[in-house]
C-alpha cells in the first residue's frame, strides 16, 4: 500500500459515481416493475395479440384454430346484421353524445352559480354514475315498461297512450339511449363543473364591465375557456357509445329484430352464443379500427375548429 492510499480508501472520487450496491439496486427495480409488467403482458397484451391471431382463423372453442386469412373480414363487411349494429351505434352516438354533453353543461352551470339546491343537485346528478350499468338497465326496464312503467303512467295524464319503449323497433333504441344518458350524465357533469371552476373570474368581471350579458359571457368567455374539457368529454362519450353493451343486454337484448343491437352485443352473440370465435375476433378488430378512426377524426375536427 502506497502512502496516502489508506486515507483515500474511504473517500469517493469526484466525478465518479459509486458502484457499491448498483447491481442490487437495479435488480430490486426490475423486480418491482415486474410485479406490474408481467401481469400486464400476460392478461392484457397477450390476449390482444391472441385475439388478433384468432381473427384470421375459424375456431369454435373446441379443436384447433384453422387459418382462413381475410375470410372473416370479408364476411363481416357483407354481414347485414353487423351493418345494422354499426348503424345503431351511429344513432346511439347522435343521441347520447350531444344529449349528455349539453345536459352536463347545463347542470354544471347551474351548480357553479351556487343557487338554492345546488348542493343537492350535485349529489343527485353524480349518484347514477357510481351504480353499475346492469342496475341502471333494470331500473329503466321498470320505468319504461309498456303496461306498468312509471313514464307511461304519467304520459297517460297528458292523453298519450302507452308507448312500447322496449318492444318496438321504433322506440327500443331511444329507450336505451335515454338510460345511457342518465347513467353517463354524472361523470360529464363533474368534468365540466371542474372546468368551469377553473375559469378566471376576472374574465367575467371584465366582460360584464364591457356590457356583455349573461349569454354573451357564456358564449365568448366560458365556452372558449372550457373547450379542452368539452373536447375530452366528447371523445370519451364517443368511445363509450361505440362500446355500449350492458344497457342493451339488460333492457332489450338487442331486439326486437336487432333494432337496438350494438356491435359489442353482436360480438357477444357471435362468440358466446354461436361460438364463432374467429368471426367474433374479426368483428372486434373492425370495431377497434372504427373507434380509432372516429377518435382521430373527431380530434382533428375539434383542433381545426379551435384554430378557426
Amino acid at each position: 500500500m502506497t502512502p496516502g492510499t489508506g486515507a483515500l480508501a474511504g473517500r469517493s472520487v469526484p466525478g465518479v459515481a459509486p458502484t457499491f450496491g448498483r447491481g442490487r439496486t437495479d435488480l430490486a427495480g426490475y423486480v418491482l416493475v415486474g410485479f406490474f409488467l408481467v401481469p400486464f403482458l400476460v392478461f392484457n397484451i397477450g390476449p390482444i395479440l391472441f385475439g388478433v391471431y384468432v381473427g384470421f382463423t375459424e375456431w369454435g372453442i373446441f379443436g384447433s384454430p384453422k387459418f382462413v386469412g381475410l375470410a372473416n373480414f370479408q364476411k363481416a363487411l357483407a354481414d347485414p346484421w353487423l351493418i345494422q349494429a354499426f348503424k345503431n351505434v351511429l344513432i346511439y352516438a347522435l343521441i347520447i353524445v350531444p344529449g349528455v354533453t349539453v345536459l352536463g353543461l347545463v347542470f354544471a352551470l347551474f351548480v357553479s352559480q351556487r343557487w338554492p339546491l345546488a348542493g343537492l343537485a350535485r349529489t343527485l346528478l353524480f349518484t347514477p354514475n357510481v351504480v353499475s350499468a346492469t342496475v341502471i338497465g333494470l331500473v329503466w326496464v321498470w320505468v319504461l315498461d309498456t303496461r306498468y312503467g312509471l313514464l307511461n303512467h304519467y304520459l297517460g295524464y297528458l292523453g298519450i297512450g302507452p308507448i312500447p319503449w322496449l318492444t318496438s323497433t321504433q322506440w327500443s333504441l331511444v329507450a336505451v339511449a335515454i338510460a345511457s344518458i342518465w347513467w353517463d350524465l354524472g361523470l360529464v357533469f363533474v368534468l365540466l363543473l371542474a372546468a368551469l371552476q377553473e375559469v378566471p373570474k376576472e374574465l367575467h368581471e371584465q366582460a360584464e364591465l364591457d356590457g356583455a350579458g349573461a349569454f354573451a359571457r357564456l358564449w365568448h368567455v366560458t365556452l372558449p375557456q372550457i373547450r379542452p374539457a368539452i373536447s375530452m368529454v366528447v371523445t370519451l362519450q364517443l368511445i363509450s357509445t361505440m362500446r355500449i353493451f350492458s344497457q342493451v343486454y339488460v333492457m332489450t337484448n338487442g331486439g326486437p329484430s336487432g333494432a337496438s343491437a350494438s356491435v359489442i352485443h353482436y360480438i357477444y352473440q357471435t362468440a358466446v352464443v354461436r361460438q364463432m370465435l374467429g368471426y367474433a375476433s374479426a368483428v372486434s378488430i373492425l370495431l377497434f379500427l372504427a373507434i380509432m378512426a372516429v377518435t382521430v377524426l373527431q380530434r382533428l375536427v375539434l383542433r381545426e375548429t379551435a384554430r378557426g
